[in-house]
């Protein structure tokens, strides 16, 4: 079982939701979970065509999550019901470590877990604390955004970086470890926020990276040279204008959390920002693309 959020599941007795979407898509699958943000789910997975969502026992409400559907305000998918079941009591840390496994991006960059232990150095070593399974790497456009920012490192070192839906923060850490001057991280999602800035302080950059609870209207808080956004397509097409504003003239700008097919609607959202397009690349479908601030 591969979480994509998990907020320190423990062993108490657990409801596994499973809500089926129509048409079945991660992207869809992602909207749906940051729509059910304010309820008590303390973990997702995605396994089509249903978003599963885990939530302790007594906290599960029928009725609150009926509410919830009832209200979603989305286009591009519907809701067609949702099941639950008890799940029995579970060391959910040590499924989670059973099945993280550490990834090296490029033969450059390695993400790993505190508890793997002898693996072989590579120039930028990333530690994510177990606590937070959202953004392990493992998603191809986690991957790609890593691999994006190391082939813009001439821009990186010195500069003022924004992360934006940081997660775990792997890429606000690869920033600071790259020698970024300055790196913030945003997230909607408060417990994410505090998780990001732990794991800058388990990889020792946490003098030079600062992480925030909220969303893009917090960029007005200053300036950057770097914006880094792995977020869904609907989000980017949104927020797009608001990083524009927030980058300092030929700053870069590094997006992926959307499809292939979805990159000319993100690309003339972004030109008609004021950015030029520079570069794009792919894994299995999933896209990354990079601008610059004219």
């Amino acid at each position: 079982m591969e979480f994509l959020r998990s907020y320190g599941m423990n062993s108490q007795e657990y409801v596994e939701v499973s809500i089926g979407i129509e048409p079945y898509s991660d992207e869809n699958a992602e909207m749906l979970m940051a729509e059910l943000a304010e309820l008590p789910f303390e973990a997702f997975e995605m396994e089509t065509p249903y978003l599963k969502c885990y939530i302790p026992k007594e906290a599960y409400s029928p009725q609150m999550l009926k509410l919830a559907l009832s209200g979603l305000d989305e286009d591009s998918f519907a809701v067609s019901g949702f099941s639950a079941r008890l799940i029995p009591a579970t060391n959910w840390n040590a499924l989670w470590e059973s099945n993280f496994t550490p990834i090296v991006v490029d033969g450059k960059c390695t993400v790993k877990a505190s508890f793997h232990k002898g693996l072989k150095k590579t120039r930028f070593n990333i530690t994510i604390d177990p606590k937070m399974a959202f953004g392990t790497g493992h998603h191809q456009t986690t991957y790609m955004m890593c691999r994006a920012l190391m082939r813009n490192e001439a821009s990186v070192k010195g500069s003022i970086v924004m992360d934006m839906g940081c997660g775990t923060a792997i890429l606000a850490i690869l920033a600071a470890k790259m020698g970024a001057a300055h790196v913030y991280g945003i997230d909607i999602d408060a417990v994410a926020a505090v998780s990001a800035f732990d794991n800058a302080r388990i990889n020792r950059v946490s003098k030079r990276v600062e992480t925030y609870c909220g969303d893009a209207s917090l960029l007005q808080m200053g300036k950057y040279d770097i914006l880094l956004a792995n977020i869904n397509r609907n989000i980017l097409i949104q927020d797009i204008p608001t990083y524009s504003r927030s980058l300092r003239k030929d700053g870069l700008l590094l997006v992926s959390g959307f499809y292939t097919e979805d990159l000319p609607m993100i690309r003339g959202v972004a030109e008609a920002a004021g950015l030029e397009f520079l570069s794009e690349d792919a894994m299995d479908n999933w896209c990354c693309a990079g601008f610059r601030k004219a």
